[in-house]
């Protein structure tokens, strides 16, 4: 087990998740994180996606309209015991420099019985 509870695979797995996210590496790494049903939700237009392709082109929206970041403040079980709740600080790349949130949200993950990601939701922070 790694912190606090959590399955150190899906610990690892959430931590690069969240170093690759700004990078070039999203793509790639997509498929080895992501179950091919992911079911991910699209805060922008308040619907849910599902699988690669959508997730995809809402990643290229997302940076299409700028330089979105998002920082890992912590992982921890959620109440259930089943799924792993990370909270982050937003935040934006623009010309002067990483501009991030006063306030944290929680990103909520469930998995499947591989370790991938098979639902991500959005939620105020806690």
């Amino acid at each position: 087990m790694g912190a606090q509870g959590i399955p150190a695979a899906r610990e690892a797995l959430l931590r690069r998740m969240y170093e690759v996210f700004s990078t070039d590496e999203r793509e790639p790494f997509m498929q080895q994180c992501l179950a091919p049903d992911v079911n991910w939700p699209n805060v922008l237009d308040g619907v849910r996606l599902h699988g690669y392709e959508a997730v995809r082109a809402y990643w290229a929206r997302q940076f299409a309209a700028g330089h979105p970041l998002v920082r890992l403040e912590g992982l921890r079980p959620d109440d259930d015991g089943e799924a792993v709740v990370a909270t982050v600080r937003p935040g934006v790349r623009d010309a002067t420099g990483d501009q991030w949130a006063r306030e944290t949200i929680e990103h909520v993950y469930r998995f499947d019985e591989d370790g991938l990601v098979t639902r991500m939701d959005v939620r105020a922070g806690g």
